[in-house]
């Protein structure tokens, strides 16, 4: 039986991908997206999620917006990482469907609630929508499944500061209210997400497939492919996808049961998270933390999926 997800999302080059691999692999059924600012503003973001949906024939999703800003600090967008329609190059157009009425957080505490257990959730933006969530209704964090997490570098260097995480360092303290919850966490860092490189040989693969989805995929990549040679890379991070290969592709990663924690305070190792490798601060165990990852492996896994997805719709 495929695993029932829902997406909290900021799209965003990764996540756009991320979805496209939701949508073409039979062990995932995306139940909804829900939207929060990040790598763009929340009106982008939204627009860009009901925009990819549409392009894969998937408009029956449901996309319900989330958080403007974050809990404490001033909105920062990633316009040099992701372009400034948040999807690099891709000319989508404007979207046809529209998003469900209301706000993401009421919408995960419904669903979560009316049926508790059977849901996990995906945040791979910053943790706005789900801290707001397990603030506003107590019994949220009992009664959701399981948080799989893009977030944090552990042992890895930051990408937005020399320590910090982009989804973290952007809101910090809705971070901390998450790490804290309860909720099983699942925990997809820079540690991994680094090792799992989109290249110019991959996208050329993709072309030789005639497909909207192709298109998509190397009109979105080519500014991310830029900021990523300029930061000495060989290609580009697939952060956001790699979450899914808990459900699609779970051998390919090694975790680590750890007490991890983020530093929400506002010097220099804001959005840091850190975790206590040899029982140090004797707190328990809060969440699993993927540390190494078989990326050329499912580097290769995207491709297929991407290339039967783009097989699919001409």
């Amino acid at each position: 039986m495929p695993k029932r997800i829902i997406i909290d999302t900021d799209p965003g080059i990764d996540d756009a991908f991320a979805f496209l691999l939701a949508l073409a692999s039979p062990e995932i059924k995306l139940e909804a997206l829900t939207t929060t600012q990040g790598n763009v503003t929340l009106e982008a973001a939204t627009r860009n999620a009901l925009a990819v949906l549409e392009l894969a024939n998937a408009s029956h999703i449901p996309v319900i917006a989330g958080s403007v800003v974050p809990l404490v600090q001033p909105l920062r967008a990633s316009a040099h990482v992701h372009g400034e329609s948040g999807i690099g190059n891709s000319k989508l157009p404007t979207p046809k469907s529209k998003t469900i009425e209301g706000h993401a957080v009421d919408y995960l505490i419904q669903r979560v609630l009316a049926e508790p257990g059977e849901l996990s959730i995906f945040p791979i933006g910053p943790l706005t929508n789900i801290a707001m969530a397990i603030r506003k209704e107590p019994k949220f964090a009992k009664a959701v499944k399981e948080l799989v997490i893009m977030g944090g570098a552990v042992l890895e260097h930051g990408n937005v500061t020399p320590q910090a995480e982009f989804n973290i360092y952007v809101d910090p303290h809705a971070a901390h209210i998450v790490f804290h919850s309860g909720v099983p966490i699942t925990l997809i860092p820079l540690d991994v997400t680094h090792k799992c490189l989109l290249k110019i040989e991959h996208v050329d693969r993709l072309l030789k497939i005639k497909s909207p989805i192709t298109k998509f995929i190397n009109d979105a990549v080519e500014v991310y492919l830029r900021f990523s040679f300029d930061h000495g890379f060989t290609g580009s991070a697939l952060h956001d996808p790699l979450t899914l290969a808990t459900i699609i592709a779970p051998e390919l990663l090694t975790f680590k049961e750890l007490h991890v924690d983020v530093d929400h305070s506002s010097g220099v190792s804001m959005g840091k998270t850190f975790g206590d490798f040899f029982g140090n601060t004797s707190k328990p165990v809060n969440m699993k933390v993927a540390l190494q990852v078989r990326g050329e492996e499912f580097i290769e896994l995207f491709i297929q999926r991407m290339e039967t997805l783009a097989k699919s719709i001409s």
